[in-house]
């Protein structure tokens, strides 16, 4: 049976997005079909309407989600009907090089459902990373389904599914943020700041929030921040090195994902320290450097894939801190909206005014 259930859909590059009805097939093998409860906007998602990401149109929008398992396919053990879930864009294969090798973080062969939901013409839908969640109901490999502590709010545990656990994971799993380490990160938007708090989960004694706008700086500080640096008026690698002794962080996370903040990162490490990348770069940028200070500075240079989370590991784990009031995830949501203002929330995006906007359903 096919669900008729309305979505946001995008359809062209640039357009204002549509409310629109939508078909959402029941669950074949392996797959799950979940009514969602909330759903986070974002900037991925603002990339995918832009043709930021390819041109596969229409798109159904939303991947930041959390919502219940209505019904499962075939061969479907992991997670049942009636499980609160958090939905992740990287579905583990388990059988793949780096899942054989214990590295499931790493999967080279995540996957989706395969069946498609479509518009009620029947034109395949393209669901925003494989979810498509900014609907009341969507279709997505049950391995896109992590169970979670029903007790957390769908707003909140949304967020886990993409721009929290990015940065917490930048920080946690990516850049080993230890006990006492020194930390930067530059740009502080969501998960710029929630690699501030990942940070501070890991134990950093020194947390260098770096941001052109004072409103972010000011919020990161309330969320574990010792110092800030407004990049508009100071130099931030002569800052990060000035507080931490002359020497740079241990820690550097870009979370901007342009040239010149990636080379401010690059520079404000200390000898043998570390660089995350976790802000996403556009195709068309390039980054020069002296390939001797690659080599003299040591050290390693990393990316963050999704904050290199285990979704079966970390989500639960993030969500028991959250109901321990040890992981404050209510901080991030700046406000919340109907499935109708999308847009809106994009214009609220543009402005820099949000940490996140969450859709309830």
């Amino acid at each position: 049976m096919a669900h008729q259930v309305r979505a946001v859909v995008a359809r062209g590059k640039g357009a204002p997005v549509s409310l629109e009805t939508i078909v959402v097939p029941d669950p074949g093998p392996g797959e799950a079909l979940v009514k969602v409860e909330a759903c986070g906007v974002c900037h991925t998602d603002l990339h995918y309407r832009e043709g930021g990401i390819n041109d596969d149109f229409p798109f159904l929008l939303g991947h930041e989600a959390a919502g219940v398992v209505e019904s499962v396919g075939e061969g479907v053990a992991d997670v049942a009907p009636g499980d609160f879930v958090i939905l992740n864009w990287r579905a583990v294969c388990g059988s793949c090089r780096a899942c054989r090798r214990g590295r499931p973080w790493y999967c080279f062969h995540t996957h989706n459902a395969t069946q498609k939901m479509a518009l009620l013409d029947g034109t395949e839908l393209s669901p925003a990373l494989g979810i498509g969640a900014f609907a009341e109901k969507t279709l997505v490999a049950a391995g896109q389904c992590t169970k979670v502590d029903r007790a957390a709010s769908a707003a909140v545990a949304g967020l886990l599914g993409c721009g929290v656990m990015a940065g917490i994971g930048a920080a946690i799993n990516t850049g080993n943020v230890g006990r006492g380490d020194s930390v930067a990160v530059i740009g502080c938007g969501g998960v710029g700041t929630a690699a501030v708090v990942g940070s501070a989960l890991a134990g950093a004694a020194k947390i260098i929030a770096v941001d052109i706008d004072d409103l972010k700086l000011e919020t990161a500080r309330k969320l574990g921040a010792t110092h800030s640096v407004n990049s508009r008026a100071t130099d931030p690698v002569e800052a990060i090195r000035e507080l931490t002794g002359g020497f740079g962080a241990d820690v550097v996370i870009e979370a901007v994902g342009r040239p010149e903040t990636y080379e401010q990162a690059f520079y404000a490490r200390d000898l043998a320290g570390t660089v995350v990348l976790v802000g996403v770069p556009t195709p068309e940028m390039k980054l020069e450097l002296p390939l001797l200070d690659v080599f003299g500075r040591g050290g390693a240079l990393k990316s963050s894939w999704y904050g290199d989370c285990l979704p079966s590991r970390d989500f639960p784990m993030l969500i028991d801190l959250y109901l321990q009031n040890r992981l404050n995830l209510d901080a991030f949501v700046t406000e919340t909206v109907q499935l109708d203002e999308v847009e809106k929330a994009f214009a609220r995006m543009r402005q820099g005014d949000v940490l996140r906007s969450v859709v309830l359903l």
